[in-house]
């Protein structure tokens, strides 16, 4: 049975076997251009940024679900693809103790570019932006529930951190008009609307975050 909604919203219990793919984590670059899935077409390059020297490389592809516009940066949300999960997902239901993502259940892939689209440097930590995607109708207080695979991730060109290796330590300088890319996944669930939160925490001249300037801005979109 599908998980109900209770009066508050209740908590996934998250699965022991599995773990959240850090921040950081690198997963190897796919070796040839990607192709669209038949539920996405090709799509345009996210405007006119150059590649922060960081940042590993762009691939922009799929549809443009929304932008997320701040002050001093944008973040262009592109649904990239869907595929089937080849293992259960990170949290479980606390009533059925069951995955929330069954093998075999279809998850979406997403793929965000970020644009610093002011016009000065922003100093990033390790966090660098980070975007946090939740349905309307999600019924757990956690965020979305995804699987961890590097395999599909490399073959859709994505990947979940868009720090390049030996790149040094933070901050990491991010000029105006650069850009960087990573990707995310979750529950497929077409027709359903969604809200993204993008948080911007610059980083202190040693690299830990300045909370007094964090920044968050908001968009919205429907999966397809």
């Amino acid at each position: 049975p599908q998980p109900t909604q209770s009066e508050t919203e209740a908590p996934a219990t998250e699965t022991p076997e599995s773990t959240e793919t850090p921040a950081e984590e690198e997963t190897p670059e796919a070796s040839e251009e990607p192709t669209a899935e038949e539920t996405t077409e090709e799509a345009a390059p996210a405007g006119d940024g150059t590649k922060a020297t960081w940042a590993k490389d762009i691939t922009v592809f799929g549809d443009l679900l929304t932008t997320i516009e701040a002050a001093d940066f944008k973040v262009e949300v592109y649904q990239v693809a869907i595929e089937k999960a080849t293992k259960t997902g990170n949290f479980v239901d606390p009533d059925t103790n069951k995955p929330l993502i069954e093998v075999g259940d279809d998850v979406v892939y997403l793929n965000y570019v970020v644009t610093n689209t002011g016009d000065k440097e922003i100093p990033l930590s390790y966090s660098l932006v980070a975007v946090d995607a939740k349905y309307d109708d999600w019924k757990w207080m956690q965020g979305m529930d995804s699987i961890t695979d590097s395999a599909i991730e490399e073959k859709l060109g994505l990947s979940t951190s868009a720090i390049a290796p030996k790149s040094g330590e933070a901050p990491f300088a991010w000029l105006p008009g650069e850009q960087f890319a990573f990707g995310t996944n979750f529950k497929h669930q077409a027709g359903s609307l969604i809200t993204f939160e993008a948080r911007l925490t610059p980083a202190l001249a040693d690299g830990k975050l300045n909370h007094d300037a964090k920044v968050t801005a908001e968009g919205k979109a429907t999966i397809k």
